[in-house]
């Protein structure tokens, strides 16, 4: 067995920035193999790379950095490890079959085909044989980090292609260079089987393999993982919406015929992108074997040198165009072929009457004598191999004229009526299709019809008429639509509530817009100019609403809304409260009633663990913390009014030193201790020092005394003076320190 050198893949990049100093990038490949019989077969590994812009060898050439690995796996455990080398090199060129297609330059692709021998005794174990490799080029679009992405290309040999010497398929055609984009695409990516077995093919999914660290390119992670590591194999990182079904943007979607292999669609954007193809071996409905190819697509816009094309009514095909003129028999011609730059030559010819009339210039005018249809065509650079040709159907109708009456009252809102007036040459029953634009976004295809607008305005109403003929014709005229409602309509229709009130004016009639002069009185004195304004009614009453409308052109008209609106009188929430600081101590509140016009109330305590209606109740509360107060004051119209207070119950700790007792052991203040309540304190510590500044007394526990001795076990201390520190968090998190003095007396 040979050995097989390590290969340095360098991937496509003519359309897509410079090479990769690690010149480490892979375009594709896919290994198949070939059943010699007794345990033995020949295998093919196909490796692409980008040969242009000196990037690095193929793996085993001259100029290559070292000698790759084939590893052989039994059932996932490796059984050996094989070196081979010298490819056989031949350029894969991009399709130039159409020799006026533009390609980008310095495209050159190479394919390297390593061939090799092994030996694997027939058995119930399923023999895989990998080749992985790092990197793949950076600029692929549908791939999560795809300069950290290799690949691994590998093929089982399963216990049921053993029994039966089976050999894999081998696909037909090289893949891609370039595809173009927004062109039909037909790839054939169909295989043949040396056994006839039934193949089925689908986009699968490459595999991963390789990494990009170049310092350690032994270990699994390196840049040629030495073993190669065992399957599974983790399938690439698709980019979303990317996924291995649907690897690429295509309208139609990319896609691969399961039973030929032709893989079919219109690419829509530019890119790369990494296609997976598997090919699926069955015998007698058994899976043989599966062949993945692996390749990089890449999509590049496409141009042919020369198109020919006109401007025309209407593009019946691909480049044959049709051209309508109606009521005019001398036609000139309007020339959009492109690329300018390669077309050296035009020739126009036209079938006028058994006729052949000629022309060269870039858009020439032709005299048609009659009504009637006529064909011709364009075509660039005649006679040459980068040639195009436009087909031209010529169609001379008679004129049509398109026009419209049209009447409405000019103040009152109401219809505008429209009459069709338009004439074809054709005959007086000609006309076959008539389409309104009313220049407010509605039309209509009637004849003859009417409108009533919803907005008022200078509105360009259209006609478009079109003939037995496909001849069409539009007329185009400004109505001056200002007539003002012929109902004032405002929402509310009625308003009954409590004072302030708040309330917007909806003007719901039409036609008006800010151009009309509206005017609003609201009966309280406050007035407005606004389409639908807004007013705060302060005072209780009875209010009458008016308002007038004029229109650009001075129509007029009003309306007086008599006792639109109703303002009830409203009641003022207040009150207070003491202690203005309750406590754990004082935890009883008594409240004071300071609304105005009430007359009922409602007390709701920390929603609703106390209600009252007494005007002024009494509450103790049962827990300090934060309690939330609602009064709610009731006016005799039925209007409320609702005040919310805060009210903080503070925890307190009332906690203090004596200053002197007297431990004689007759059972009266033997004993020196803080007294007090400390409820909710944490981190109490109590300290006692003589004068020379040791420490006599420590404890935690505020119910711990001192009894006279060091420590409460020691000597006793003699009579004197000594210092007193607490210490001790309060239930609000402040920290507490108390310092005094004790005297000791016997």
């Amino acid at each position: 067995m040979e050995p097989l050198k390590h290969i340095f893949l360098l991937v496509l990049i003519f359309l897509f920035g410079t090479v990769s100093v690690r010149a480490a990038h892979i375009i594709g490949g896919e290994m198949t193999y070939e059943c010699l019989g007794s345990g033995n077969y020949r295998v093919t590994l196909k490796l692409y790379r980008d040969a242009a812009g000196g990037g690095a060898e193929f793996d085993g050439a001259p100029g290559s950095i070292g000698d790759a690995t084939i590893t052989i796996f039994e059932n996932g455990s490796q059984i050996d490890i094989l070196s081979i080398s010298s490819p056989d090199e031949s350029p894969v060129a991009p399709d130039v079959s159409n020799p006026c297609l533009i390609i980008p330059p310095n495209v050159l692709v190479e394919e390297g085909i390593y061939v090799f021998d092994l030996n694997l005794p027939v058995n119930n174990s399923t023999y895989t044989i990998s080749y992985q490799r790092c990197c793949r080029n950076n600029t692929i679009t549908n791939l999560v980090l795809p300069g950290d992405t290799g690949a691994t290309y590998t093929i089982d040999i399963t216990p049921e292609a053993q029994q039966v010497c089976n050999s894999s398929p081998a696909f037909n055609s090289l893949p891609p260079i370039i595809i173009c984009q927004g062109t039909d695409i037909d790839f054939d990516f169909s295989a043949t089987d040396p056994d006839g077995d039934l193949l089925t093919y689908s986009l699968c999914s490459p595999f991963n393999g390789g990494g990009n660290n170049t310092d350690m390119p032994a270990i699994p992670t390196g840049v040629a993982p030495n073993p190669d590591l065992p399957p599974p194999y983790n399938t690439i990182n698709f980019l979303p919406p990317y996924t291995a079904a649907d690897p690429m943007p295509g309208n139609p979607a990319i896609s691969i015929n399961s039973a030929t292999g032709l893989i079919s669609g219109v690419p829509t954007l530019t890119g790369q992108y990494v296609v997976g193809v598997c090919v699926n071996e069955f015998r007698n409905g058994v899976l043989l074997s599966t062949v993945r190819r692996d390749f990089q697509f890449n999509v590049a816009i496409c141009e042919p040198t020369v198109v020919a094309a006109i401007e025309a009514d209407e593009i019946l095909a691909d480049q044959s165009f049709r051209v309508i003129s109606c009521g005019e028999s001398t036609v000139t011609f309007v020339n959009e072929s492109t690329q300018e730059q390669f077309i050296d030559e035009f020739f126009w010819e036209f079938d006028i009457n058994g006729n052949t009339q000629t022309f060269t210039q870039d858009n020439p005018t032709v005299d048609f004598p009659s009504d009637g249809i006529y064909m011709g065509n364009l075509v660039l650079n005649p006679g040459t191999q980068c040639s195009d040709t436009a087909a031209i159907l010529v169609e001379i109708y008679p004129d049509i004229t398109a026009d419209f009456s049209f009447a409405y009252d000019t103040c009152v809102y109401g219809p505008v009526i429209f009459t069709d007036e338009s004439t074809s040459d054709a005959g007086p029953d000609a006309l076959v299709d008539w389409f309104w634009e009313f220049g407010d976004g509605n039309t209509d295809t009637l004849q003859n019809t009417e409108h009533l607008y919803e907005i008022p305005g200078n509105l360009p109403v259209s006609l478009t008429i079109t003939d037995i003929n496909d001849c069409t014709e539009t007329y185009t005229e400004i109505i001056d639509y200002f007539p003002v409602p012929t109902l004032i309509v405002v929402a509310p229709s009625t308003f009954d509530g409590c004072a302030p009130a708040d309330i917007f004016f909806d003007n719901l009639s039409v036609p008006i817009d800010t151009t009309y002069d509206i005017n609003w009185d609201f009966g309280d004195g406050n007035t407005s100019t606004q389409i639908s304004p807004t007013n705060i009614y302060e005072t209780p009453g009875v209010y009458t609403v008016s308002v007038d409308i004029t229109s650009p052109i001075g129509c007029m008209t009003d309306t007086i809304f008599p006792n639109l609106i109703r303002v009830r009188p409203s009641p003022f929430a207040g009150f207070s409260f003491t202690p203005e600081q309750p406590n754990n101590f004082e935890p009883t509140v008594s409240f004071f009633d300071e609304s105005v016009d009430a007359a009922q109330y409602r007390w709701d305590i920390d929603n609703g663990e106390f209600t009252s209606f007494l005007p002024e109740p009494v509450y103790t509360f049962p827990d300090t913390g934060i309690h939330v107060v609602q009064q709610v004051v009731i006016h005799e119209s039925g209007c409320t009014d609702t005040l919310v207070q805060i009210i903080d119950v503070e925890p307190q700790v009332r906690y203090f030193l004596p200053n002197a007792f007297t431990p004689n052991f007759d059972s009266v203040n033997d004993e020196f201790r803080g007294n007090g309540v400390l409820d909710g304190a944490t981190g109490f510590d109590f300290q006692i020092w003589n004068r020379y500044g040791e420490l006599v007394f420590r404890t935690e526990d505020p119910f711990e005394a001192w009894n006279g001795r060091k420590n409460n076990e020691g000597r006793l201390s003699p009579n004197g003076v000594y210092v007193v520190v607490a210490t001790y968090v309060n239930p609000r998190g402040e920290q507490i320190e108390l310092k005094g003095f004790v005297t000791l007396v016997r």
